[in-house]
């Protein structure tokens, strides 16, 4: 905007003259920004709608950590050490809890002396009861409630991991967004604003309180503003940081070619980056999963030979709780801990995407039908499993005129003898048992039972959204060749409605068949835009192939073809280039970690 101020030749005019003479000009042309910059002026409100949508989308169902923090940090306050403050107050910022620092500790002491105090009322309990001293009991209480104390302590810095893994996964496509943009049109803030836009959470929420602060005057500008958000990443993505820099630099080039190639230099530098980060993961995750691998798969195996032994030479010191704890609560925590923290290592990169959510099958994920289904295999097959128990702790037999226990022999099968079948009999103590042949196998029922009702609930649940999944993995393979034919197509001159039709011919045969033939169909006979076509929420094609990849390249290329069909043909050339070098990573890494996993 430039304003050509007339000098007087008599006198200087002053400030106020000034303000007078061109406020009116300078008001008029101060026109509010469009939509997509998220910065629409709303006079009388005091403040604009990017403060008006990140409030909406700040807005959140309180999660039960919240909810407990709230509930019991209004009881009593606590001081926390700086440092501590410091890293938990870092956490809650990046994960956007509605939590401070005192409830955060207090919930995590509260932890503490309700698991203690649970253990040690326990302990008293079955010392006067049965006289005995569970001295393991009491070491495993008190070893729960330090690690509950733990828990809730390193909670909002866990969650942030976990925001951090998400948001950083929709790094890539950020850049690629702002990229495709900023070379059409070379605005920082409005970049910013159309990625905000496009992206899912919480990416997206970041980008928009990145305009809140402006508008709530934390900062000046939306670059002083967006350099400090983007300090928050410096321990974690500087790849990220790089690219945002190389983007901001590209405003002060003075050929547009150097400004574009500045940009893909961005682009570039984020792929790197991240290729870079997940060959450091491979390398380094090699160990983990192979302590993992011991302790999981190795260690009780071993121990199932050698317990029963050292059982013996120990006067049978090992009882059969111990074993329960061992392999049923131990083992598996460490198992599930290790995992997750594998997990939470690993570095951000393509990420999957919510679209799944909306897909037209996910309905059968969500539905309640399949548990019903699978219990009804698996409860009578638990039940079998429960009849050895069942005949020697309850009256169970006695309710049907039955005994506890019938020999082999009395069921014509005289080769096993007279032992009994569940091998229930009468000790100088009363009953004792089952240690039969028949209840051995019958007990193999319940974990049977209980595989085979995760097995059925979650395959009927899943499979169909599996076919999905794996139908848009086979158009994301041939997508490239795809986006090259419909960006060559828009560049000769034809509307993106034509240009999705002569696509949709060349096509016939391939997995990309599908997808620009629902295109296709919704404009050609139901009448709907290309935007319509692609992102109805009952008839889009992008919701029956739920691929991030699909979605994206569909975005920008509906954005893109607003600005120009030039414009739109060389965002698609843009992307198929970037799809290309998508697919060298992937499968690079493939390669490295079928190596390891």
């Amino acid at each position: 905007m430039s304003i050509e101020i007339e000098e007087d030749d008599m006198s200087k005019p002053t400030t106020d003259e000034i303000l007078k003479k061109y406020g009116s000009k300078i008001e008029g042309q101060l026109k509010p920004y469009s939509k997509g910059s998220g910065l629409s002026l709303e006079t009388g409100k005091g403040f604009s709608k990017s403060y008006t949508d990140f409030k909406n989308s700040a807005i959140h169902e309180p999660t039960s950590y919240e909810r407990w923090c709230k509930s019991l940090g209004n009881v009593f306050k606590m001081k926390v050490s700086e440092k501590d403050k410091v890293k938990i107050q870092r956490g809650i910022d990046i994960a956007h809890l509605d939590v401070n620092v005192s409830e955060v500790a207090v919930l995590a002491v509260s932890l503490l002396l309700l698991g203690i105090f649970s253990t040690v009322m326990l302990f008293s309990a079955i010392y006067l009861f049965t006289g005995a001293f569970p001295v393991m009991f009491l070491f495993l209480g008190l070893m729960f409630s330090m690690f509950l104390f733990y828990f809730a302590y390193k909670a909002p810095e866990r969650i942030a991991m976990k925001w951090r893994l998400k948001a950083s996964s929709q790094m890539v496509p950020a850049i690629l967004y702002i990229v495709i943009y900023m070379k059409h049109t070379s605005n920082f803030e409005k970049a910013i604003a159309f990625a905000a836009e496009h992206l899912e959470n919480p990416l997206a929420m970041d980008f928009r309180k990145v305009f809140w602060d402006v508008e709530v005057g934390r900062y000046s500008t939306i670059k002083e503003s967006m350099d400090a958000y983007l300090e928050t990443w410096r321990d974690y993505s500087l790849e990220f940081i790089e690219a945002f820099h190389l983007i901001e630099s590209s405003l002060y080039e003075s050929s547009d070619a150097r400004r574009v190639l500045v940009l893909e230099k961005a682009l570039q530098v984020i792929l790197d980056g991240v290729y870079d980060k997940m060959l450091k993961y491979t390398h380094g995750v090699k160990a983990p999963l192979t302590n993992l691998y011991m302790l999981g798969i190795v260690l009780p195996t071993l121990a199932l030979a050698i317990l029963p032994l050292a059982s013996t030479m120990l006067g049978g010191a090992i009882k059969a709780y111990h074993l329960f704890v061992l392999f049923n609560l131990i083992i598996p925590f460490m198992v599930i801990y290790l995992t997750g923290g594998i997990m939470m290592a690993r570095p951000g990169g393509y990420g999957e995407t919510s679209l799944l959510e909306k897909n037209p099958l996910y309905s059968t994920f969500k539905s309640k039908k399949p548990y019903f289904k699978a219990a009804l295999i698996s409860v009578p097959l638990i039940f079998l499993g429960l009849i050895p128990v069942l005949f020697r702790y309850t009256n169970f037999p006695l309710w049907l005129n039955m005994q506890r226990d019938y020999t082999w022999s009395s069921v014509g099968v005289s080769l096993l003898g007279n032992t009994g079948m569940l091998g229930i009999f009468e000790g100088s103590s009363g009953l004792v048992g089952p240690f039969g042949v028949l209840s051995l196998v019958l007990s193999l029922f319940i974990p049977l039972g209980i595989a085979l009702f995760f097995i059925i609930s979650y395959n009927e649940r899943t499979k169909q959204l599996i076919k999905s999944r794996e139908d848009y993995k086979t158009v994301e393979e041939e997508f490239t060749s795809s986006l090259f034919q419909l960006g060559n197509r828009i560049g000769d001159g034809l509307p993106a409605e034509i240009a999705f039709s002569k696509v949709a011919q060349s096509s016939k045969g391939t997995a990309t068949e599908g997808f620009f033939k629902i295109v296709n169909e919704n404009i050609q006979q139901l009448g709907m835009s290309v935007e319509n076509a692609l992102f109805n929420p009952k008839r889009g094609a992008v919701i029956f192939y739920p691929s991030q990849l699909v979605a994206t390249s569909m975005k920008i290329l509906v954005e893109s073809v607003k600005k120009g069909l030039q414009v739109a043909a060389k965002s698609l050339m843009s992307i198929s280039e970037y799809v290309k070098n998508i697919k060298k990573i992937d499968v690079r890494l493939n390669d490295l970690l079928a190596e390891i996993t």
